[in-house]
């Protein structure tokens, strides 16, 4: 009789997690409505290690660009979160920067005013990453980090406040980041119960690493993926990364078998240069763009679970503008036929949608919007 009743009682139990699990998951695709075209507001309350002052914050990206985000027709707003100015001294009852937190707070209600979307990003530099990756102290830290900003949010609107867990977290070790995710996640669910949580993949979130992911208990969950690829053409003149992309310019999209002698030029040492011919050999183009989302969207059918993109772009400083915009529109389009959200990277940065000096009206890069397909509210 005692084992009848507890099957009983583990067979209810499963059908209410069930259906708890269904309920969740049909808001996580209700609000991923609120991420369809978005921006990445970059280099701001992050990736500035060395100045986070309300000198610079304020001129950097202000109420007029948050409104002009909206103008534009995106409809959220990605904001990533250095934690640690975050949590510098001196500190509030909270444990953070009373300055800074502030400042934030400014910027997301400014964003909530607007009726943006807002996806709260923690977007470490790489010294905070290795201590996660690689001490259980540096993972405590950062669970309790995240208990205390989701219990700061969870008071706004859940519908448009969004938790992503960690920026591309640097996570080797696919297995230890879903351990490291799920703990997150849970510290977030025990002091937010009603907000939507943003996961990802291991390494860069690229597409093969959201691949190697099971989704979490948590049914009221969004997964994202970054998508530059093929970097060859998309980090052209980049000082970061791959070390010989700084010597490369003028390189077009999509790739004609026509322009490799002339692009292999650029790359001095004979090794970098056999890597770049894949660039022009493996026939980038908007097909093969459709095909790899395609690949996003058959895990997130398989999966149950909605999808974002929430960082995609072109270095813009030596890139061909034609062949930038074609790439941004093959990708976006791509997205969008498979029904995925996306937030361009960037706003003002290196890859944006503007131009714009500290303290001045930003100026719009009216071809950008075009290839985005977002138009004016």
């Amino acid at each position: 009789m005692r084992r009848f009743a507890l099957a009983v009682f583990v067979l209810v139990a499963s059908f209410s997690y069930a259906q708890d699990r269904a309920a969740d998951s049909k808001t996580a695709f209700v609000r991923a409505q609120h991420l369809r075209h978005g921006i990445n507001a970059s280099e701001w309350f992050a990736q500035h290690a060395y100045d986070y002052s309300a000198a610079f914050t304020n001129r950097y990206t202000d109420d007029g660009d948050i409104a002009l985000m909206a103008k534009l027709g995106f409809d959220n707003v990605r904001l990533s979160i250095d934690p640690v100015p975050l949590e510098g001294e001196p500190q509030n009852g909270e444990g953070f920067n009373a300055d800074f937190i502030g400042r934030l707070d400014h910027a997301v209600d400014a964003m909530l005013a607007k009726g943006l979307a807002v996806q709260i990003d923690i977007h470490p530099e790489p010294d905070y990453k290795a201590k996660v990756r690689e001490t259980s102290e540096g993972v405590d830290r950062f669970v309790w980090l995240w208990r205390r900003l989701a219990a700061h949010y969870a008071g706004r609107n859940p519908d448009l406040v969004f938790f992503e867990v960690m920026n591309e977290p640097e996570v080797r070790d696919p297995y230890r980041w879903a351990g490291i995710q799920a703990r997150a996640a849970a510290a977030i669910r025990e002091v937010a119960p009603k907000n939507t949580i943003i996961a990802t993949g291991p390494n860069w979130s690229g597409i093969g690493d959201l691949l190697t992911q099971h989704p979490l208990a948590d049914g009221n969950v969004i997964y994202t993926f970054h998508f530059y690829q093929p970097e060859d053409f998309t980090h052209q003149g980049a000082g970061w990364g791959t070390d010989w992309h700084i010597h490369t310019h003028d390189i077009r999209y999509p790739s004609t078998d026509s322009e490799m002698a002339e692009g292999l030029k650029q790359v001095p040492e004979a090794h970098d240069r056999y890597s770049f011919e894949h660039y022009w050999l493996d026939h980038w183009d908007a097909q093969r763009m459709r095909l790899l989302m395609d690949s996003a969207a058959a895990w997130g059918k398989a999966n149950g679970v909605p999808l974002i993109c929430n960082e995609f772009g072109v270095y813009r400083r030596v890139t061909p503008e034609a062949s930038r915009m074609r790439w941004i529109h093959d990708v976006r389009t791509a997205l969008e036929a498979d029904g995925i959200g996306w937030t361009m990277w960037d706003y003002r940065g290196g890859f944006g949608v503007v131009w714009k000096e500290d303290g001045q009206p930003a100026r719009v890069d009216e071809k950008v919007v075009e290839a985005l397909g977002v138009g004016a509210r």
